[in-house]
């Protein structure tokens, strides 16, 4: 991304967020009509980002709930969006919880490297993941009371924790 395309994004005012949002729900909502799955669509607007979460009453959504099937709907969901709009999107897609469901398994990663840290280590790192994920994980770490750092290039882009 290039740093034209990120201050559009970071500057984005909430009635483009929520353009974007509802482009994002028009191409989800052709996709769920394709894959005939049931899914009700909601859109937010909250820390500068456009929010979409696809919510079903059954276990419809299953599927499509793992973290890397919501990372590779998101990252379609946003080249339509890009597509549509001309600017790089950093929307967020949530489906059937998978957010929540991912959080908790970061606060269980980052647990785990407390542990470490508790037990004498010096700094602890975790997988590679996400720019969403690392920035949960460093929010998660300073709630604790620690400080964790982001290392690596691209896709080896991880997250090391201490004790500061």
């Amino acid at each position: 991304m290039t740093a034209e395309e990120l201050k559009t994004s970071v500057d984005a005012t909430d009635e483009e967020l929520e353009h974007e949002g509802d482009i994002a729900a028009d191409f989800l909502e052709e996709l769920l009509d394709i894959a005939d799955i049931d899914g009700d669509l909601n859109l937010d607007v909250r820390q500068g980002r456009a929010y979409v979460s696809v919510e079903a009453e059954d276990d419809s959504l299953s599927l499509l709930s793992a973290p890397d099937t919501v990372q590779a709907l998101q990252e379609l969901t946003r080249l339509a969006v890009q597509s549509k709009t001309g600017s790089f999107s950093r929307m967020i897609l949530d489906i059937g919880g998978s957010r929540d469901t991912r959080r908790r398994q970061l606060e269980s990663l980052v647990d785990a490297a407390v542990a470490k840290l508790d037990e004498g280590a010096s700094q602890a790192s975790l997988p590679a993941m996400s720019s969403y994920e690392r920035k949960l994980v460093h929010d998660i770490v300073s709630d604790r009371g620690l400080v964790s750092e982001s290392y690596g290039e691209g896709s080896d882009r991880h997250t090391v924790i201490s004790r500061g």
